[in-house]
């Protein structure tokens, strides 16, 4: 007589991971960040410190991995969420809006410049430490310098950032290597011996956006941290890789675009409960003073044509991030062009609404318990340090003759 086989155990269930937070999700917590931060703007904008607890709101708010993929820790989420965050966050305070756009453009370099298995590890690692990215990839002289050593590489040098640096986990730089001249994205660790950090920019305005200068002296860089050409090439840069361009640029779009909706809305607030700057007898909400209407609907009128200007290009950009490889080089130039028409737009719409918002409010706009200035401060210094005249003159050069835009990297 056999013996009855034991009946097979029932498989238990595979635990169902947990729901990837979708935009909506992630704009409630931008708006929870931001309103955090407006609480106490003023005061630490005047206080000019590293933005290390800034940093720490930004962690524990999830909003530091947003764009690493679900599968390596992250929030899943795309660009056109990441700028809309960015957007929301420089309403309250530029500088941080800055900061964390930065930290998305250098942390997603990898997926532009690396190979895949290389820029899923970064990623991943990126996503498990909670790393905040910093630094720079435009072309700025002098040059740092890699020179090989071993298995890898020497870099030494000095450079200036104007965003992230005093605060970095990681650093995205440029530098070119000493026996061929070729261009390199490349990943440092600001901990590692041979860096050192100066907090030494001093700017007027976005004074939280962690700038400073960055020496390199005889730094270690593992073959596997350097990512790979950053030459203006066409032979060697491919379509997809040419968006790093637009992709960054796109930032300072959605900074200026948050300090034109940031101060509108709080001169529209104090305005509801002030006076009219022309008739300070008399109450603006009760008056409905002629003036301070045709002040809020020209400025009104330019922000919002700024904000079309941005979704056409940021539709253009996203598609073609999904084109990838199929991505062509007249269709890469097309959405550089409307990009650089999107900036110029925005940086005129920051301009004028953070100068004349105080004519709005009157006097009463210089009283430093108010921190009007701090936009103004912040708008003139984003748009000195990402300058529009030459996406105008690339504007122009491609409505005229169909020119394609150098490959040019914001700082």
């Amino acid at each position: 007589m056999g013996v009855a086989p034991t009946p097979p155990r029932p498989t238990p269930p595979r635990p169902t991971p947990p729901p990837v937070p979708e935009r909506p999700h992630w704009m409630r917590v931008a708006r929870e960040t931001a309103d955090d931060l407006a609480t106490d703007a003023v005061t630490r904008e005047q206080a000019g410190k590293a933005p290390f607890d800034e940093v720490s709101r930004l962690r524990e708010a999830g909003l530091l991995t947003l764009l690493v993929p679900a599968a390596l820790g992250g929030g899943d989420a795309g660009w056109p969420t990441a700028y809309a965050v960015v957007r929301e966050l420089a309403g309250a305070d530029a500088a941080i809006g800055r900061l964390l756009g930065c930290h998305y453009v250098m942390s997603w370099s990898a997926r532009l410049f690396a190979e895949p298995a290389l820029a899923a590890r970064l990623e991943q690692r990126s996503a498990a430490e909670q790393w905040c990215w910093g630094g720079g990839i435009a072309r700025q002289e002098p040059r740092l310098t890699l020179v090989s050593s071993g298995d890898g590489y020497v870099l030494d040098g000095r450079q200036s950032y104007p965003t992230g640096v005093l605060v970095a986990d990681r650093l995205a730089v440029r530098a070119v290597r000493a026996d061929t001249g070729e261009p390199l994205a490349v990943v440092a660790d600001p901990g590692r011996e041979g860096v050192r950090i100066d907090d030494d920019t001093d700017p007027f305005g976005q004074r939280l956006a962690a700038g400073g200068s960055v020496e390199f002296d005889g730094v270690r860089v593992h073959a596997d941290e350097v990512l790979g050409p950053l030459s203006v090439d066409e032979d060697i840069l491919s379509p997809a890789a040419s968006l790093a361009s637009p992709l960054g640029r796109l930032v300072s779009v959605q900074v200026c675009l948050g300090l034109a909706e940031g101060v509108l809305a709080e001169a529209r607030e104090y305005s509801r409960i002030g006076h009219s700057s022309w008739h300070p007898d008399r109450s603006a909400g009760a008056l409905q003073d002629p003036l301070t209407l045709t002040e809020f609907g020209e400025l009104t009128v330019l922000t919002r044509a700024a904000s079309a200007l941005a979704a056409e290009a940021l539709t253009a950009l996203d598609s073609g991030l999904r084109r990838g490889a199929d991505l062509t080089y007249d269709e890469g130039a097309e959405i550089s062009v409307l990009v650089a028409v999107a900036e110029a737009a925005a940086a005129k719409a920051a301009h004028e609404s953070t100068a004349r918002a105080p004519d709005i409010i009157g006097a009463h706009s210089t009283s430093a318990r108010l921190g009007l200035d701090r936009f103004w401060r912040n708008a003139r210094t984003h748009t000195l340090q990402e300058p529009v005249t030459h996406r105008l003159r690339d504007v122009g050069g491609y409505f005229l003759s169909g020119e394609h835009p150098p490959f040019t990297l914001p700082v």
